[in-house]
Order: C-alpha cells, then sequence, then structure tokens
C-alpha cells in the first residue's frame, strides 16, 4: 500500500499530471495547426471536440469506478479479486463504447446540423465526428489498462502511454491537415484521423505491456479474468453514479459552447482559443484527483481513517503550487499563450481578458477539487453525482441568463466558471462535514 510522504505522493501524481500536461500540449499543437488551415475549422474542431469528449467522460466515469474499487482491495488485501474486476470493466466498457459510437457517428452529425446557426461549422463537426467516433473502441481497452495501473499508483506507464499518443498525435496532424510528408490534405478531417491512430498506438503499447508485466502476475490476471454478475453489479454502483456525473459536466459546457456559438462567431472563436488554454489548468488538477481517488479508496480499505486529512491537507498544498507553476501564463502573459493557439490579431486582446478574469477560479477549484475527488474515492458516487448535478443545473441556468437572457459581453459570460467552482466545492465540503462517508462498503 502506499505512503502518503510528499515523495510518494508526488511520485504518484507527476507522471498522471506530465501525462496530462502533454496531452494538453496535444490539444494545443491540434488548435494551433487547425487555426491557421481555417478558422471554421478551428470552431468546430473545439465544438466537435468538446462532444467527443462528453461521451469519452462516461466511459472515464466507468472506468473510475473500477480503479476505485482495485484500489479498495488492493488496501484490503484481496489482490485475488482485481482480474476479475478488470474483466468484468472491460466487457462493461465494451458495451458502453458500442452504445457511444451508435450515437455518436449516426445521429450526432444530424442534430449539430439541425440547432448551430452556422451551418458549415456544424457540417464540419460531422466530419469530424464520423471518424473521431472510432476512437471510443481505443479508449475502452486503455481506460481498463489505466484503471488497474493508477489505482495500484503504476503511473509511470500511463505517461509512457501519453508520451506515445502525444508524439503520434503531432505528427500525423501536422502531415493530414495540411498534407505534408506526401500525405493527403485532410483539413479537420486529417486532425480527427490523426488523433483516432494515436490513441490505437496507445492502446497497442498498454496491451504489450500488460501481457508481460509484473501486475499480470502479481494478480494472476489472465487466471482470475472474467467477467463476474456480483463484480458487474458492484461497478455499476460505483461507476453509474460517475458516468452520469461526467455526462453532465461535459454535456453543459457543450451547451455552453453552443450557446456561445448562437451569439456569433467571434465570440465562439475567442471562448474556443480560452478553452484551448483552459486544458493547461486542469494538468495538476487532474493528476492529483487520480492520486486523491487512489488514496483516499486505499486508506479506508486498510481502516486507516486518521491519516485522511493529512493525505488531503498535503494534495491540496501540492496542488496549488504546481497550479501556479503550469497556469502563471494567465496572469502575467496571457497574449503570448492566446497567439500560440490562434495568431489572428483580432482575437488576441478579448481573449487574454478572459484568460486573466478566469485565472483565480482555477486556483479555487484546484483547492475544492480534493473535497470532491474525495467523496469518489470514499465510493459514496451517488453523493457525488448529485453534487455534481446541482453544480451543472446552478450552472447552466446562469449561462442562460448571461447569454440568452441578458445578452451580457464574452467577458462578463466567462464569470459563470466562478458560480460553479463555488458551488461544487461547497456542497462536497459540506457533505464531508456533517455525514459519516468514511464507512461505504464496496
Amino acid at each position: 500500500m502506499l505512503d502518503f510522504r510528499y515523495k510518494t505522493l508526488l511520485g504518484v501524481a507527476l507522471p498522471m499530471m506530465v501525462s496530462g500536461f502533454i496531452q494538453s500540449i496535444v490539444l494545443i499543437t491540434d488548435a494551433s495547426f487547425i487555426s491557421r488551415y481555417s478558422t471554421e475549422a478551428f470552431d468546430a474542431l473545439g465544438n466537435g471536440g468538446l462532444i467527443y469528449i462528453t461521451f469519452y467522460m462516461m466511459l472515464l466515469g466507468m472506468s473510475d469506478g473500477a480503479q476505485i474499487i482495485i484500489a479498495r482491495r488492493i488496501g484490503e488485501n484481496r489482490l485475488e479479486t482485481i482480474g476479475r474486476v478488470f474483466g468484468t470493466s472491460l466487457f462493461t466498457l465494451f458495451i458502453l463504447a458500442i452504445s457511444m459510437f451508435s450515437i455518436l457517428y449516426f445521429l450526432i452529425p444530424d442534430w449539430i446540423i439541425s440547432y448551430s446557426a452556422n451551418k458549415n461549422i456544424a457540417s464540419l463537426q460531422g466530419e469530424f465526428l464520423h471518424i473521431r467516433s472510432f476512437s471510443l473502441f481505443f479508449a475502452m481497452i486503455t481506460l481498463s489498462i489505466q484503471a488497474m495501473l493508477i489505482a495500484k499508483g503504476r503511473t509511470v506507464v500511463v505517461l509512457i502511454a501519453a508520451l506515445i499518443t502525444a508524439s503520434t498525435n503531432v505528427i500525423l496532424a501536422y502531415s493530414l491537415i495540411f498534407g505534408n510528408f506526401g500525405l493527403p490534405r485532410m483539413g479537420i478531417e486529417g486532425a480527427a484521423l490523426a488523433s483516432t491512430l494515436a490513441d490505437a498506438c496507445s492502446m497497442t503499447f498498454l496491451i504489450i505491456y500488460l501481457y508481460f508485466s509484473i501486475e499480470r502476475r502479481e494478480y494472476r490476471l489472465f487466471s482470475y479474468f472474467s467477467f463476474q454478475l456480483k463484480s458487474f453489479i458492484e461497478l455499476l454502483k460505483v461507476g453509474t453514479p460517475l458516468l452520469i456525473q461526467g455526462f453532465f459536466a461535459l454535456a453543459t459546457w457543450t451547451m455552453f459552447f453552443t450557446w456561445i456559438e448562437q451569439k456569433g462567431q467571434f465570440d465562439l472563436t475567442v471562448s474556443q482559443n480560452i478553452r484551448s488554454i483552459y486544458f493547461l489548468a486542469f494538468v495538476p488538477i487532474w493528476g492529483f484527483a487520480g492520486t486523491t481517488k487512489t488514496y483516499i479508496s486505499q486508506y479506508i480499505g486498510s481502516g486507516q481513517f486518521e491519516a485522511l486529512p493529512i493525505i488531503q491537507r498535503r494534495i491540496q498544498l501540492l496542488t496549488f503550487g504546481f497550479l501556479l507553476i503550469t497556469f502563471h501564463g494567465a496572469l502575467l502573459y496571457p497574449e503570448a499563450l492566446i497567439r500560440a493557439i490562434n495568431p489572428a490579431e483580432i482575437y488576441v486582446q478579448k481573449s487574454a481578458e478572459i484568460l486573466r478574469l478566469i485565472s483565480c477560479s482555477i486556483l479555487l477549484y484546484g483547492l475544492v477539487s480534493v473535497y470532491f475527488q474525495t467523496i469518489h474515492g470514499s465510493g459514496n458516487t451517488l453523493v457525488s453525482m448529485s453534487i455534481e448535478i446541482v453544480s451543472v443545473a446552478i450552472y447552466t441556468i446562469f449561462s442562460y441568463l448571461f447569454i440568452k437572457v441578458f445578452q451580457w459581453d464574452i467577458y462578463w459570460i466567462w464569470t459563470v466558471e466562478y458560480i460553479y467552482f463555488s458551488i461544487l466545492g461547497g456542497l462536497s465540503l459540506f457533505y464531508l462535514t456533517f455525514y459519516n462517508w468514511k464507512k461505504k462498503v464496496l
């Protein structure tokens, strides 16, 4: 079981943070490439990418459920059950991937055209999703393996997989978007194909690693690998709320950008600039989120409840420090960050102003996310789902008021981020303070 020294906490979190940083650089690189290809393609990539990530987050939610259960079994020293949890999670994610692919490939493109103000951008989103949707089949395997590795704290392997994804994606995106190195000039379809092939490469690496890994022998994965109804019910209880929560969180953000698109292309392009940079801020938050879930679940499983507040405080301190490292540019040189994404000067000033405005909301999120992830790690995922739904409902109401009713300038519309993070953190802290959340049995 993992100890909670700063060195060990960083040993678990840093590979995931570097992995997140690499993924953020990939997103920034893709956005930078496509903005130089076409502004409409840039906007379509942003909105289409959000739709894909919404579906991906549902797979991630279920795999997070598997991570929490596996970490709990490690804390309980019930290693013989891990193979069954792993096999069951892979089967479950496969069924989900088929369902989501069918919706994303066959239904969503026509639906986008029906509500969009700019039909050309809508059509480009459909072209993107027709290719990108195939990545769900690679993601289901990748996420299943990563859930087991993160539960054990073997995050270096996840980092290597991210490096493979990033390097492959950058080379292929540069080649396929612009038609370099003798490959066809495919524009937004090239961006989608590059990301999909990169995901396939990462999945292949993880499968090869798993076959030769210590984990395969230690947990006797292939001996115990099976679908088990008991494990399936456990996974649904823990993972389904996380799946629903992930869907609502990203679907709400997708709706936000849809309303922005209906407001006008200038505001949409400015907002897509912000979205692309935003993911830099999430690097330490996501890294320490996975770390929090693993630690909380392991220590509850071992009955060491007195260590939980210490773990929370140390992760909060580390999260805040790394946020200052990764996102200080939002305050000090936002114009340079925006130009790296989109060099068109017409969008730089407004985008930079918004980036400065929301920078403090990210620091707030970094602190409160530890409380929210603690609820995840404890297995009380129905509670975390309820908190998420309430938070996004309030976020949606204020977004609608700011955009549709008050018709505020895009600068003030983005203040809605403060509302969302405050509600999420306040409700999480309230629950952890007044309810007995440590006794959840998985």
